[in-house]
Formats: C-alpha cells, structure tokens, sequence
C-alpha cells in the first residue's frame, strides 16, 4: 500500500509542470498514462464500469463546477480555472488513491480560498484518525470546519476503504456526528477526500456520460484526497511523495 500510495503521488508530481493555460486534459491523461507505464504500475480508473459505463481514462479531471469524475476531454485549460486531478493506481495487485487542486494561471481569490479550505478540511479529518475513534468523528470534523468558513459538504459522495481493491467497506463520510459509525482499529486504510462547494451542497449528473457531477448551482468546487493508515497510534498517509504540498501549520509533527 506504501509503495502504491507513493506512485500515485509522483504521478501528480509529474503532471505538475505541465498544468499550464493552454493545456488540455486529454492531454494530462496521456502524460499520467505514459508515467504510470514508466512505474509499471496500472490506471485503476481505465475501463472501470462498476455501474455499466466504462471509464474511459487514466485519471479523473475535475474542472471548476465539475464535483468529481470528470472526463478528461480536448478543451484547452485556461488562467483561473482550477482543476482536481484525480489518480488511482495498481501496483502488484495493491491500490493506490489520491487527488490534489491545480491552480491555472493566477485566480480569483475566493476560487484559491476555496482551494485553500478544502485542502485543510482534508487534514482536519486526517489528524481525527487513530485508534478507538470512529468514522463520524472524521466527518464532523470536516463538516465543521468547512462551514464555519461559508461552504458546504457534498453528500453523495464519500471516501471509502481500499486494498485489494478499489472500492471496500468502510465508506468515510465527510459529515456526521462524533461518536458515530465505524471504530478505527490498526491497519485499515481508507481515503479521505472532501468535495467542498463554494455554494449549496446540491449536486447533479451532467450530461450523460454516466460519470460527471458537477454543482447545481453552478459554483465551483474542490476537492483534495489521500489514503491514509490507521497505525498503532495515530495515522501515517500513505500518498505522500517529493513533490507534495506540505500539511497545513495546525498539523503537529
């Protein structure tokens, strides 16, 4: 899981460079593809059909209002727009799951707040995660931070176990009450992954391609997302590379 986690990092890593105005995300998909074949490691998302529409990529690309799943697609990156990348990769049968913001060009300030809170709202979940605390303690605190600041939670979607797998119990909810769901015991893995709205939580399919989400309302939202390790003692996150943006100051050691 270390090892998958860390590949999947140092694709975002690769494709940082290149996320420039002008660039499209079919583009960035075939730069993902051609280093994930260099790592000899595998797109989790390629063909992926777990609701009988096939993904037809090696990544997710996420473009303003789009939520999550969005398909990479010809259509040029332009200043300010922000984009989740989203990459999940097999590495000897073992899976590896991440996603990070991209900032085109300069953008407004409330896109790169938006950015910003969702980026520690992540890690106010993530610090939540040791022994003998539960998964509602995870999403509360997620929930709480990102509203006080002036956004919402989206719903529908959560984190969610994975191994073996790309997909496995539990689900990891970025809302809820303490004290409820799931216990954490050493050695599950999970991700956590906030999509965080810039205005209503509501969301809707686009299109259909059986896959896109983007916002009802037409706002932008972000999202960020690590696969974490319940450890003897805490958590260790496991998609973490050279090229990671470092945790937020409110994160001890």
């Amino acid at each position: 899981m270390r090892t998958a986690g860390r590949l999947a990092a140092e694709v975002l890593d690769h494709l940082t460079p290149f996320m420039k105005p002008g660039i499209t995300t079919r583009e960035i998909d075939r730069l993902a593809a051609e280093h994930m074949k260099k790592q000899g490691s595998t797109s989790a998302t390629l063909g992926y059909q777990p609701a009988g529409y096939p993904y037809p990529a090696s990544l997710c690309t996420s473009v303003n209002n789009v939520v999550c799943h969005g398909i990479p697609n010809d259509k040029p990156l332009k200043k300010g727009d922000i984009v989740n990348v989203d990459v999940t990769v097999i590495k000897d049968g073992w899976y590896g799951d991440t996603s990070r913001m991209f900032i085109v060009g300069e953008a407004s300030i409330a896109a790169k707040r938006l950015v910003q809170i969702t980026y520690d709202a992540m890690w106010h979940g993530i610090v939540q995660v040791k022994p003998g605390v539960r998964l509602g303690d995870i999403g509360w605190s997620i929930q709480k931070f990102a509203e006080s600041n002036g956004f919402s939670v989206v719903r529908e979607f959560c984190g969610h176990g994975i191994g073996r797998n790309f997909h496995e119990e539990p689900q990891v909810l970025h809302y809820g009450k303490p004290g409820t769901l799931e216990e954490l015991v050493p050695g599950m893995t999970f991700t956590i992954e906030p999509m965080i709205n810039a205005g209503r939580r509501d969301v809707k399919e686009f299109g259909n391609d059986g896959w896109t989400i983007v916002t009802k309302d037409h706002s932008l939202s972000a999202q960020w997302e690590h696969t974490v390790l319940v450890t003897q003692s805490g958590y260790e996150v496991l998609t973490l590379s050279e090229g990671s943006p470092p945790p937020p100051a409110f994160v001890k050691g």
